[in-house]
C-alpha cells in the first residue's frame, strides 16, 4: 500500500477524513479504515506482545505525552510482567519486537507501519492513544 493511501486510511480511521469529523461506535471507539485493519472494525493490535511493543514504540517517540505518558509506562510495565516468558524475554511474545519497531498488527494478520510511510506525527498520536486504552484493557 502506498504511502499516501496509507495516510488517508489511517485519516479516515481516526477521524480526520473528509466525511466529516470522528465518530464512535466501534471498539476503541474508531471507525473502520487504516488499510487492513479495516475489517477488524476498530483500531486494535493482534496481540498483548503487539501492543506492548507499539507502546513502547511511542514511549521512545514520545508519541505519548503529560497523564498519558505515566499511564502508558505504568501499562506497558504491567504487560511485560504478563507476558514475560520463563527467561523473562519479552522478545519471545507474539508481536513483540514488531509493535517495537512500530508495526502495528491487526488480528487478521496485516500491518500498518506506525514510524514511516508517509504517516504525520499527530495521526500517530492518535493511534498510539488508541493502542494504551486497548493495551489497558489487557490489564
Amino acid at each position: 500500500m502506498s504511502a499516501h493511501a496509507q495516510l488517508d486510511l489511517l485519516k479516515n480511521a481516526v477521524g480526520g477524513g473528509t466525511s466529516g469529523g470522528t465518530s464512535g461506535g466501534s471498539a476503541g471507539g474508531l471507525p473502520g479504515g487504516l488499510g487492513g485493519l479495516a475489517s477488524s472494525g476498530s483500531l486494535t493490535s493482534s496481540s498483548i506482545g503487539n501492543a506492548t511493543g507499539v507502546l513502547q514504540f511511542c514511549i521512545k517517540n514520545n508519541y505519548l505525552g503529560g497523564a498519558n505518558l505515566d499511564s502508558a509506562t505504568d501499562v506497558k510495565d504491567k504487560l511485560l510482567g504478563k507476558i514475560g516468558t520463563q527467561s523473562g524475554s519479552a522478545a519471545a511474545s507474539p508481536g513483540y519486537l514488531d509493535g517495537v519497531k512500530g508495526m502495528l498488527s491487526s488480528p487478521d494478520g496485516k500491518t500498518v507501519d506506525l514510524n514511516g510511510g508517509g504517516l504525520k506525527e499527530q495521526l500517530t498520536r492518535k493511534v498510539c492513544d488508541k493502542v494504551l486504552d486497548q493495551a489497558k484493557s489487557f490489564l
